[in-house]
């Protein structure tokens, strides 16, 4: 048995090793994307182990079923970003790890929350300057406020519990509420109702074409005057123009965002220079001090990158031998 991983950086590369070796399969890891012009590497190879945010295209699924390949397993949770149709074309089964770590996402989403009703963003430049004042800059508790938390999975679920930690009240929407959860009575029935009730909206959901924009200049419109906006999940999840037009009238007081819905090519690179970053939108937001934005690095921690790595290679080889992984994804 014969596994080729795509895209491995150097912090997955320990990770993978290790799990080969206690296993006895044979991975061949390499740095390239899977694209059109790396596929070929794959070709003699029993499996796929992927991760990336470009596009798998049908040119490059249909060579991998040429391949003899069935079996494409993701070190992530997005599948939005594969051409379907090619896939069951081909035959090819695909996983991914649903929850390589929920708390990682969930612990981002509270610290940035936190930073933002703290002012430290505001505090470290002013400090920078040689300016230790308080006023004007006085903080809000998040335990007098109630956070709306859009989605219920696991990481929905994890924020949740550490916002509750803090005192906060906290409302939910989910269209596939949870049985135990709905015990506790914090669903509404609608996101209208949400943004009405919540001074924090923290926003867990999947990437679908449903709900593309769903934080647009409409769902701005009917929440609280001075909301906070944390999104760790995906970035087209909020019209980034309308964000910006929430932020210049203080309809949003502030947001912390960990993606971009124009983040591929952009983050997890080095421009050399702030001016450098080729998006303007991009820059408008970081230069904000209401604003904190990281790229795409909730996941990233020990345990996370391990278990994506790890869980990604177990189903590969569950697929490879029987044809089938409890992580499978059903198109």
């Amino acid at each position: 048995m014969k596994i080729i991983a795509y895209s491995i950086r150097d912090d997955e590369k320990g990770y993978l090793d290790k799990w080969a070796k206690e296993n006895g399969v044979e991975v061949k890891a390499v740095q390239d994307l899977l694209t059109k012009d790396t596929v070929d590497l794959a070709r003699g190879y029993d499996g796929v182990v992927v991760y990336q945010q470009k596009p798998y295209t049908a040119e490059v699924i249909d060579k991998l079923g040429s391949f003899g390949i069935k079996a494409m397993s993701l070190r992530n949770v997005g599948v939005d970003n594969i051409d379907f149709e090619a896939i069951k074309r081909n035959g090819i089964k695909v996983t991914n790890v649903p929850a390589y770590s929920p708390d990682a996402i969930a612990e981002l989403a509270a610290t940035q929350l936190m930073r933002l009703l703290r002012r430290t963003n505001t505090f470290d430049r002013k400090i920078a300057n040689g300016d230790l004042r308080w006023a004007p800059d006085i903080a809000d508790e998040l335990d007098q406020l109630t956070v709306g938390v859009i989605a219920t999975g696991r990481i929905g679920r994890a924020a949740l519990k550490i916002y509750q930690g803090f005192g906060a009240k906290v409302i939910a929407y989910d269209i596939y509420p949870n049985p135990e959860l709905e015990k506790e009575g914090i669903y509404v029935d609608t996101l209208d109702e949400l943004y009405a009730q919540a001074d924090v909206i923290s926003l867990h959901s999947p990437a679908t074409v449903e709900n593309e924009h769903m934080l647009n200049d409409d769902a701005f419109s009917k929440m609280k005057d001075g909301v906070w906006i944390i999104n760790p999940a995906r970035g087209i999840l909020v019209d980034t123009d309308a964000l910006i037009r929430a932020l210049n009238s203080g309809k949003v007081a502030g947001a912390a965002l960990d993606v971009y819905e124009d983040e591929v090519g952009v983050f997890d690179n080095d421009f050399g220079s702030f001016e450098a970053i080729p998006d303007e939108r991009l820059k408008n937001l970081i230069k904000r001090e209401n604003v904190l934005l990281t790229p795409h690095i909730a996941f990233y921690t020990k345990t996370a990158v391990k278990n994506m790595v790890q869980f990604s290679l177990t189903s590969n080889v569950n697929l490879i031998k029987n044809g089938t992984d409890e992580n499978e994804v059903t198109f």
